[in-house]
């Protein structure tokens, strides 16, 4: 278990990475992942490097209209500058031009590996375990 301040700062890493995929703020994720960060989003979705996981995300957000992440039941731990954390992810995907009422969503949950960097927390591992999709995944780029 973390102590509560770093718990917070670990959420707000977390919360970042939702908002910056929301507002398509790219920048952001510098403060959000290392630069040699790995995830796997599942299936081909395994990368290695910040700039292959902000492409990836890019392209993919790219086809949608408005998103929202919401993230939730958050739980993290820590030991010698590292740490572990779960949460929930529904992530709602709006089509746009004349695919504006199609939707995709999916609820799953991030499994990340943080580590503390003079800058603070950044995400260094990332797995999605996506537990239901619905809707038309098409709408993503």
């Amino acid at each position: 278990m973390s102590d509560p301040e770093t718990q917070f700062a670990i959420q707000a890493v977390l919360n970042r990475y939702a908002r910056a995929c929301d507002q398509r703020d790219w920048a952001a994720f510098d403060d959000i992942f290392t630069a040699d960060v790995s995830v796997n989003y599942g299936g081909a979705f395994e990368l290695a490097s910040r700039d292959a996981v902000v492409e990836m995300i890019r392209s993919m957000l790219g086809g949608c209209g408005p998103t929202q992440h919401l993230l939730g039941n958050f739980d993290s731990s820590t030991a010698d500058g590292q740490a572990s954390s779960r949460c929930y992810v529904r992530a709602i995907h709006a089509g746009t031009g004349d695919r504006s009422n199609v939707i995709y969503e999916v609820w799953a949950e991030y499994r990340d590996m943080l580590v503390r960097t003079p800058s603070g927390w950044r995400i260094a591992r990332r797995e999605m375990h996506v537990t239901k999709e619905t809707g038309d995944r098409g709408i993503l780029g």
